[in-house]
């Protein structure tokens, strides 16, 4: 990854280019402000075929070792970028066949005739499908979402969230409610992998939200992963998506089926839901697939808020709106007329990465707007790094830009003792 593989990547994220008839992009399914869904109980493709699951949100994706609902053999960002843009059941973004076309309207663009020699400037030919998919996988990972108000609390910031959060935070993790079994870890799920894990997690669950047959169905449009695997034990199992930023990404479960946090709450209070009349009657609770971890349990109604307060308190406002993943193709304020917020910033070099213009410290804690942590940060003029080394006492400024969301370190001085 590069900073120019990713910034031709977000330009691709969000251009019309990309569909057969230029009304959507790969941002009409995963809208930011929405945690990268859409809103919507099941996807649309640009051609109007409705697809039968949800955009699921693909916030924190570089840490997911399977990336779909249900398909246990998806694992790279770049392979799945390929199905939204050619796949024909359904058809979503509609390119089958029109391969060439694409690549010579991206070519006709004056930003792209810059963005894809500076990321892919090897190539004899940048513009490739290849290449295409792998920017839009190199921004795909960037999106990484960790400072909601929980993430505050748990760093020291006991005012963070309220105290119907902090009940509804013991609940969540308590073994009375089991919500922790598949929604786990930093990231909320129990699917994870990253640097220093032993081996990657995958897990599906059934939980009982169909039972159409008394003997475990689900509709056929939605299997789960017995639609890859074909087997029996497998039927109605998917993926446990993460629950940060939950409270912006209704409807919920795979087919968009429970409306409201509330209903989901009942879903798994009741150990599986009920559907009295129509085609999919059932009772999910007797569904013999069924996770064991879904097994109900009893809330009072103000455990209930609870449970709802520490979900709403995974929210991240500020990645819901840093400009970093905007969409570049909309005009903004020039960044030289832009705000800048500055911070006194102190801290030991980990790592510098001076072809990427970033450098890696653990730091002290900014007041009012960060704990003390370990992170990486851009730095806007590379020759700053020149004389800096791992292990080296720095002072500098901590920069933001107010407009676009974009922050970074300035002016580096030697501290040869930590004050």
């Amino acid at each position: 990854m590069t900073l120019a593989k990713v910034e031709l990547g977000r330009h691709l994220f969000y251009d019309t280019r990309l569909s057969v008839n230029g009304k959507q992009s790969c941002a009409s399914c995963h809208d930011q402000a929405k945690a990268f869904t859409d809103g919507k109980a099941r996807a649309e493709g640009t051609t109007g075929e409705i697809h039968p699951r949800s955009s699921m949100s693909i916030v924190n994706i570089a840490y997911t070792p399977v990336l779909t609902w249900a398909n246990p053999n998806m694992k790279q960002l770049e392979r799945q970028a390929l199905v939204p843009m050619f796949g024909e059941h359904p058809v979503e973004l509609g390119l089958s066949g029109k391969e060439a076309e694409v690549l010579a309207k991206l070519k006709a663009e004056p930003r792209y005739q810059k963005l894809f020699p500076e990321a892919f400037g090897g190539n004899v030919d940048p513009f490739t499908i290849d290449n295409v998919t792998r920017a839009i996988a190199a921004f795909e990972r960037i999106l990484i979402s960790g400072d909601a108000p929980y993430d505050r609390y748990l760093n020291g910031e006991k005012t963070a969230i309220p105290a119907s959060a902090k009940r509804g935070e013991n609940l969540f993790f308590s073994e009375r409610l089991e919500c922790f079994h598949c929604h786990g870890g930093f990231n909320f799920s129990q699917t994870t992998d990253h640097v220093g894990k032993a081996f990657a997690e995958i897990e599906f669950h059934n939980t009982g939200l169909y039972n159409l047959d008394g003997k475990g169905a689900f509709p056929k449009d939605n299997p789960g992963t017995f639609e890859i695997t074909q087997r029996a034990e497998d039927m109605g199992k998917f993926r446990a998506p993460t629950l940060r930023n939950i409270a912006v990404t209704a409807p919920y479960m795979h087919d968009g089926s429970l409306a409201t946090l509330e209903e989901v709450l009942d879903h798994y209070a009741a150990g599986g839901r009920t559907i009295k009349n129509g085609e999919y009657k059932g009772v999910g609770s007797t569904n013999p697939n069924k996770s064991s971890f879904v097994k109900g349990f009893t809330l009072t109604p103000q455990e209930k808020r609870d449970v709802i307060a520490f979900l709403k308190s995974l929210t991240d406002e500020k990645f819901l709106t840093n400009q970093r993943f905007a969409d570049p193709w909309k005009s903004t304020q020039a960044a030289t007329n832009a705000t800048l917020e500055r911070h006194p910033f102190r801290g030991r070099i980990v790592r510098i990465d001076a072809d990427l213009r970033r450098v890696t410290v653990a730091h002290e804690a900014v007041p009012g707007l960060m704990g003390a942590m370990t992170m990486g940060f851009m730095v806007k003029n590379v020759a700053e790094l020149v004389p800096l080394k791992p292990g080296d006492w720095i002072v500098a400024e901590l920069v933001s830009n107010l407009e676009t969301g974009e922050a970074w370190l300035e002016r580096f001085r030697f501290q040869r003792k930590k004050r």
